[in-house]
């Protein structure tokens, strides 16, 4: 593979920054590189109190990336946000939940049906929450059933209602994770999330060649 321009100078001068302004922390050089981006997004150094990562996640998360496993988003601005490093990286095909349901089912939300529709195919994906608690909810019910649980699982969703809880939930499962803690997410958090593990993947793989 010949060297891709994932890093765009503006955006190497805006690492710069964060790396001089974020003080002192004890994350690894990858997990570094997670937490960077998503400040990035956001312009907000809390999260560098909020993420929370679990044995192995990055690792299992680059090798899935790598194998161009599926991506399951929970909503379209998710998918939005990885669609152009997906497609300088690796291909991996992307589907949004919501698009996956015109309707929802009774008692449910559009984005809980099409993530229950999506598990139903593809169990074995790599699944992004960044907006809808509910599907993240609906997600943990399915992995807490099942005896095969994703590669990774990126919980973020953002808001008032059922947020902190369906981070509790994911963080009681037994599944490779990484987990924005709180109230605090969002499509742009999940997306640059994504992205920064998009980017170790493909360095990674380049250092193979």
């Amino acid at each position: 593979m010949s060297e891709s321009p994932l890093h765009h100078p503006i955006l190497k001068q805006s690492f710069a920054a964060i790396d001089r302004e974020i003080g002192s922390h004890h994350f690894t050089p990858a997990e570094y590189a997670i937490v960077r981006r998503i400040i990035h997004s956001t312009a907000d150094f809390e999260f560098k109190h909020l993420l929370r990562f679990s044995p192995s996640a990055i690792d299992s998360a680059i090798a899935a990336l790598q194998a161009q496993t599926p991506i399951v988003v929970d909503v379209s601005m998710v998918a939005q946000g990885i669609g152009s490093m997906v497609q300088k990286t690796f291909g991996n095909p992307v589907m949004a939940a919501i698009d996956r349901a015109p309707k929802a089912l009774p008692g449910k939300t559009r984005t809980e049906t099409g993530l229950l529709d999506c598990w139903r195919e593809f169990p074995q994906a790599v699944y992004v929450i960044g907006n809808a608690p509910t599907a993240l909810l609906a997600l943990c019910e399915q992995m807490a059933q099942a005896e095969i649980k994703p590669p990774i699982v990126i919980g973020a969703p953002v808001g008032f209602i059922a947020v902190v809880e369906s981070k509790a939930a994911l963080a009681d499962i037994s599944v490779p994770q990484i987990r924005v803690e709180g109230r605090k997410g969002g499509s742009p958090v999940a997306a640059a999330i994504v992205n920064a593990l998009l980017v170790l993947a493909w360095e990674q793989t380049s250092l193979k060649l």
